[in-house]
């Protein structure tokens, strides 16, 4: 008998709380009682009761119906709900709560969030991208060579393994330059080369194909010169 009421109990459902909203409401503009607020509106209108009064509120909260009255104020002022109309199958005009304006916060706080990981991550990328080019041409970088990696960035949009993998390149053709690298980077990006691989096996026939070409060329005839010995003389 207890075991069947505790499943039923279990069974009446969950709130459902994204745990971003959970982890952020107060770098959000949320306190604890408004986002309390907030849930509780949504579970009564997951029982079907989309205008909750501030008196029903207020049963399930530890504050008075007034206090939940000047909190929903508060949270429409502040762009986190809004009342909406209704128009129900007969007609009628009822007035509801909506909780769409808090969700779009909720989604623009994490864009923003993102945006800022993601800016933070490529001046990370940069610096090391910097370093990494210092360490191999063995001197600092001057000024044109330092805007000509950002434009690599910037403008032309190359990744930063694209980059590397570039100066790879260039360290192994023994050619460690910035006009051979802005070269290998123009034909990668002519063929469409976006990643590693791609770069990887494209610069294989590449070089299988300079090497055949070597091959075939015929080689210049060597004259026979008398060796002269100094030392016999």
């Amino acid at each position: 008998m207890i075991k069947d009421q505790i499943l039923m109990w279990l069974q009446e459902g969950n709130v459902l709380v994204p745990s971003f909203l959970f982890v952020h409401y107060v770098e959000m503009g949320l306190n604890e009682q408004e986002l309390m607020l907030l849930l509780q509106i949504q579970q009564y209108q997951k029982e079907g009761k989309f205008f909750p009064t501030p008196d029903e509120l207020s049963e399930r909260m530890t504050i008075s119906s007034l206090e939940c009255s000047n909190l929903l104020g508060k949270l429409m002022r502040t762009g986190f709900l809004e009342i909406k109309e209704e128009v129900l199958e007969n007609h009628l005009h009822s007035e509801i709560y909506s909780l769409v304006p808090m969700q779009r916060k909720m989604v623009e706080y994490f864009l923003l969030k993102q945006n800022k990981e993601n800016e933070t991550n490529k001046q990370s990328e940069e610096i090391n991208l910097y370093s990494i080019f210092e360490q191999e041409f063995g001197r600092p970088l001057s000024p044109i060579e330092c805007e000509t990696l950002g434009m690599w960035m910037d403008d032309d949009f190359h990744d930063s393994k694209i980059i590397l993998a570039a100066l790879k390149e260039a360290v192994i053709s023994g050619k460690l330059n910035f006009r051979y690298i802005d070269r290998i980077l123009f034909e990668w990006k002519k063929n469409g080369i976006k990643t590693i691989d791609q770069a990887r096996v494209y610069s294989e026939k590449f070089r299988t194909h300079q090497r055949r070409e070597q091959q075939q060329q015929p080689k210049p005839a060597v004259k026979n010169v008398p060796f002269y010995n100094w030392l016999e003389n």
